[in-house]
């Protein structure tokens, strides 16, 4: 995340504002979720994190910019 430019900041608000855009229910050991979401200067980011529900917390797996190559409709869908 910090390699990539991308802020705790921005992280926390496409947590707690963005859209979730794929579930990755029968993931191990937790289910996963994508998370799209724009934080400053119209930059979309999006978050892999795992969701451990019994012990209410949130593991990041990864944070990144979407290729616009392989997005369209502000990034919250695949191009197939």
């Amino acid at each position: 995340m910090f390699e990539r430019n991308i802020s705790e900041e921005d992280v926390r608000h496409v947590i707690s504002n963005g859209t979730i855009i794929e579930e990755y229910k029968d993931d191990f050991p937790f289910p996963s979720f994508l998370l799209n979401g724009k934080v400053k200067e119209n930059r979309y980011i999006h978050i892999v994190l795992g969701l451990d529900a019994n012990n209410q917390r949130i593991y990041i797996i990864t944070v990144y910019e979407p290729e616009p190559a392989l997005w369209k409709d502000n990034y919250s869908r695949r191009i197939t």
